[in-house]
């Protein structure tokens, strides 16, 4: 047999096959989207429910209904970034923001 025909046998790999690395890096997409946006949604909803300037029910209510508003385009900047750091930093950041500013004026309050 010749060096020609053994390398023919060899399995070469699929040209759509994904990589782990790839596999990985929607896995964290996806984490990020359910985690992370969450995370922002949740701390977008309970600002809201704390500033604005209604009675505590209809706060938290109006809070409540706007917050599907935060999760989808949450979701969707998960997958439109470049990258899953990106992804992960686009949502964290806006998160710590929130979470300062309710616990800054939960301190003061």
């Amino acid at each position: 047999m010749s060096a020609h025909a053994s390398e023919k046998r060899q399995k070469k790999p699929r040209s759509g096959a994904i990589s782990v690395r790839g596999r990985l890096a929607v896995a964290s997409r996806v984490l990020a989207a359910l985690i992370g946006g969450y995370l922002l949604t949740a701390l977008t909803s309970i600002c809201l429910a704390q500033f604005l300037p209604l009675v505590r029910a209809e706060a938290v209510v109006l809070a409540m209904t706007l917050s599907f508003l935060v999760y989808l385009p949450a979701v969707l900047w998960c997958f439109a970034c470049g990258t899953a750091w990106r992804a992960w930093f686009g949502l964290l950041l806006p998160s710590a923001v929130l979470a300062a500013l309710y616990a800054s004026a939960r301190w003061l309050l």
